[in-house]
């Protein structure tokens, strides 16, 4: 089935200037990554006025929609990158057979890990790191929160769908409506309510199930692919290029987690303090570097679209035009937060100069190799969208897991409290050392062929 409308999408994505069609497809992700953490800080902050344990808990059950979300990625990557390779290629047919079968596999997996979820409840909240005293208000939160595991994990594959064919703000409707109907419905649920950590729970469950059906009812708009059962195809030709173009996302924000509880084990060793000045800093980090992601996720269709029509030298333009802009808005926001760094630190913990100076300190070391992460982030995101997978997932790895996890070992062992400020730094000096060679051919590569 071939629609006219593919074609107006397929020129404007193959023609149109580069610089401009990132723009127009940046914008609208750079907003969704942007509210997504500002969504995440408004949870903690509604939670936070309950008590302690609820706070807790709230944390401790964070690493699972870690889990939830890389699933949802995974799925949403591997079955997004394929889409928008077919489209330029102009098979519409086997896009269409991906779109469906990227969903309905992310939500059978989602119903199965909330089954398993509600069988080991106790013993996945313990293990997750939860006290006696903790315990009840893990049980609590989690048993409700993977009610939402389908709708979540299949709402960040129709996401990423809607954006790898090109329609960002269909897919930045969708997220940011949930967000804002979580902030509205938390003070709700949990004060006027009187539901507690409950509340906390069932605003989050609820705003994913009217975040998923916006985005089904999203991409049922206009020339976007639909959704149909009959185009479920899991066959392992499917499955393989979904494995393929959704390892490095899985390998990335399975990393991410497992390298985050070690910086707070090997911080805990220098008191709450280092722990809390450090988990600052991965906040402004991950609040910086989502402007980064977005604006590389605006590309991302572009790079696969004109890979797909082998139009190398718009993949090139693309590649090149994203990398000056990332590292210009590094260089700003390292110069500004380098004289600023106490202040910055500081609006989120006042009173408290023993945070501030571990968090300032850590900062500092983070800002000197900022601008290098244009290269490793734009780099990741080229390689993964034009199916480049072991290199992808190599690069994916690196920064978080690679170099980071022998480091958070070896460096806090010789400089103490130093070696944990510093460890970031380092390795992600190391992973642009190690992206230079792995892009670099790419690219050559790409300009040989002369297209």
């Amino acid at each position: 089935m071939y629609h006219p409308h593919h074609r107006d999408n397929y020129t404007y994505m193959t023609t149109a200037p580069v610089h401009r069609l990132i723009m127009s497809l940046a914008v609208p992700t750079i907003i969704s990554m942007l509210v997504t953490s500002f969504y995440n800080m408004a949870d903690t902050y509604f939670v936070g006025k309950i008590n302690t344990q609820s706070t807790a808990a709230v944390g401790i059950v964070f690493s699972i929609m870690a889990i939830i979300q890389a699933i949802g990625f995974f799925f949403g990557h591997g079955s997004g990158n394929y889409i928008s390779r077919k489209l330029g290629a102009k098979e519409t047919e086997s896009a269409e057979r991906m779109a469906s079968t990227g969903f309905f596999l992310s939500l059978f997996v989602g119903i199965i890990l909330a089954i398993i979820g509600w069988i080991f409840l106790t013993p996945i909240s313990l293990a997750l790191g939860s006290t006696p005293t903790i315990l009840p208000y893990t049980e609590r939160y989690l048993g409700i929160i993977l009610l939402g595991t389908p709708f979540m994990s299949s709402s960040l594959v129709l996401n990423n769908q809607l954006r790898f064919q090109g329609n960002a703000a269909y897919a930045m409707v969708g997220i940011v409506s949930g967000a804002v109907i979580n902030v509205g419905l938390d003070p709700l649920l949990i004060f006027v309510f009187d539901m507690g950590i409950s509340g906390a729970a069932w605003a989050t469950v609820i705003s994913q199930a009217c975040s998923f059906c916006l985005l089904l009812a999203m991409s049922r708009k206009g020339e976007n692919i639909r959704i149909r059962f009959r185009n479920f195809t899991p066959t392992w030709n499917y499955i393989r290029e979904i494995i393929g173009g959704g390892t490095p996302s899985l390998a990335r924000q399975g990393l991410a987690s497992f390298s985050t509880i070690l910086l707070n084990v090997a911080a805990g060793g220098y008191g709450d303090a280092a722990i809390a000045g450090m988990s600052i800093v991965s906040r402004i980090g991950m609040f910086i570097n989502s402007f980064l992601i977005g604006f590389g996720q605006g590309f991302q269709p572009v790079c696969g679209f004109n890979y797909g029509a082998k139009l190398y030298a718009r993949v090139r333009q693309g590649f090149w035009f994203c990398v000056k802009v990332g590292v210009i808005f590094l260089l700003v926001c390292a110069v500004a937060g380098f004289g600023y760094a106490e202040e910055v630190v500081a609006l989120f913990r006042r009173g408290d100069p023993e945070v501030i100076e571990v968090g300032a300190a850590a900062l500092r070391w983070q800002l000197i190799t900022y601008p290098l992460g244009a290269w490793i982030i734009v780099s990741n995101m080229m390689l993964q969208t034009i199916r480049k997978s072991v290199r992808a997932t190599i690069l994916s790895s690196a920064r978080q897991g690679l170099f980071f996890i022998p480091l958070i070992f070896i460096l806090p062992h010789f400089f103490g409290l130093q070696g944990v400020e510093m460890c970031q730094a380092v390795s992600d000096m190391l992973t642009f050392l190690l992206a230079i060679p792995l892009t670099g051919s790419v690219l050559l590569e790409m300009k040989k062929s002369g297209r």
